[in-house]
């Protein structure tokens, strides 16, 4: 199919209206941003762990992208880290009924925590409930000692003498099973962690999934041993049938929460916009969704889609600004489930979606620093960018070729340095194995940088 068949297919039935027809449905960074309507006051949905009967708010606040004082990423020192406005993002979610926050001695260079536990800190502490990770993914991080250190100082930085839910973080990533038994079972980890959820000092214990499905159908084989409370997943109304195709390495999520269903186990959803990128949909796949609901944003149709499965405990979002919070509230307070003809629409637009797909990177970061100055993330989006809106020509004999080779150069002159672009990659590799997607990072980098060349010699 090619680009135009494709458009045509993503239009059919429904009127392909510009954006410009829905002034202010984009946030910053392009993020769909909701309606004029009020953000309702206590009507947070919420869901009943049955493991521990906490009443869990169905929206949950993901603390990997705190914003920071220059709007990039946080510095090596966490200096840059905003916190007054980290402070104001979670009083506002508290007192619209989020209680769920979840972050990582990994997030935001290793000072998410701090900034979550302080911002936190200033509110009682059973208004809340905090889930943090033993995210020893490093080769380094695997002995018992020091595996121990950082279990102990999340507890620490979080200011906090009990965790309400804990993580192993990233099962099944780099090399499956054997990374697996390094990081949890070989130091005997795995068995502290529930020696202290008998204690009393874990409350929930489960897991982060990514990668390899013998881990995840592993540690299901083993509910009855370890009995875990919850596991979260990535679900999203495109990786439902599609995350395969994505990326074989990655497991479709009807399956892992048909499995987890089936057992019971509640299921936390990450990436249900998969890092933005169902926010930041090309506009034609914005008309089909307006011309079905106006009034809604295009973010809120993947926050619905995920929490309109009864088994889904909390959903969560990386909200660094406002307005992405109060449209994210909106879709949950309360939540009203997709139908049966909503999911079918959905399915259908993911189908569409994929006959055209960008590269999957969820902007988490795990690939930096390069050690070469790239910035990695920030060229992957910029190609995600372009392909939405409709600015990765075919050919020079494309009618809008020097519309859309205007807009790619000029927009990846402005969001990536020139040092810091595709062509300065080396291939060491060194950025692969961090990467949740399993991305092929160096072969993308070639692709792209032959791309860009391809458009300023004027060949392609």
């Amino acid at each position: 199919m090619n680009r135009r068949e494709f458009f045509k297919r993503l239009g059919e039935g429904a009127a392909v209206v510009s954006l410009a027809a829905f002034p202010g449905c984009r946030g910053r960074n392009g993020a769909s941003a909701g309606g004029e309507t009020a953000v309702p006051m206590d009507r947070m949905t919420f869901r009943i762990n049955p493991s521990t009967g906490d009443r869990v708010s169905l929206l949950g606040y993901g603390c990997m992208r705190w914003p920071t004082i220059s709007g990039g990423s946080a510095r090596d020192d966490g200096s840059d880290i905003d916190q007054e406005t980290v402070n104001r993002l979670v009083d506002y979610a508290i007192e619209h009924g989020v209680n769920y926050f979840d972050t990582s001695p990994a997030y935001c260079r290793g000072f998410s925590e701090r900034a979550t536990g302080l911002a936190l800190g200033r509110h009682p502490r059973e208004k809340f409930f905090v889930a943090t990770k033993l995210s020893n993914f490093a080769p380094e991080t695997w002995s018992r000692e020091a595996s121990m250190a950082m279990y102990r100082n999340s507890f620490r930085e979080l200011q906090v003498d009990y965790i309400d839910y804990l993580l192993l973080h990233g099962v099944g990533m780099g090399n499956g099973m054997r990374d697996f038994e390094a990081r949890y079972i070989d130091n005997g980890m795995l068995d502290f962690l529930l020696q202290e959820r008998e204690a009393g000092r874990i409350r929930n214990l489960g897991f982060s999934y990514h990668g390899d499905i013998r881990v995840f159908d592993y540690l299901l084989s083993q509910h009855d041993r370890y009995k875990w409370d919850f596991v979260q997943i990535q679900l999203n109304y495109l990786d439902w049938r599609h995350a395969r195709q994505i990326n074989p390495r990655n497991t479709d999520a009807e399956y892992l929460y048909g499995e987890l269903a089936r057992r019971g186990i509640p299921a936390i959803i990450m990436e249900p916009l998969l890092g933005g990128r169902l926010s930041q949909v090309h506009d034609h796949v914005v008309a089909r969704l307006k011309e079905r609901e106006p009034d809604r944003s295009v973010a809120s149709w993947a926050f619905r889609f995920a929490g309109s499965f009864p088994g889904v405990l909390t959903v969560l979002s990386g909200m660094t600004y406002m307005e992405h919070l109060q449209d994210n509230l909106r879709s949950f307070c309360p939540l009203q489930p997709l139908d049966a003809g909503e999911r079918d629409f959905l399915y259908s637009t993911a189908d569409l979606m994929m006959r055209y797909p960008s590269v999957p990177c969820n902007d988490c970061k795990y690939c930096m620093p390069c050690p070469y100055g790239l910035d990695i993330p920030g060229i992957l989006l910029h190609y995600n960018k372009c392909v939405n809106e409709g600015n990765i020509p075919e050919s020079s004999q494309d009618p809008a070729y020097r519309k859309a080779r205007r807009a790619f150069l000029v927009g990846y002159d402005r969001s990536v340095p020139r040092l810091r672009q595709a062509d300065h990659c080396i291939g060491c590799n060194q950025c692969v194995h961090h990467c949740p997607q399993s991305i092929d990072i160096p072969r993308e980098l070639r692709r792209i940088d032959r791309f860009a060349e391809q458009l300023k010699q004027g060949i392609l």
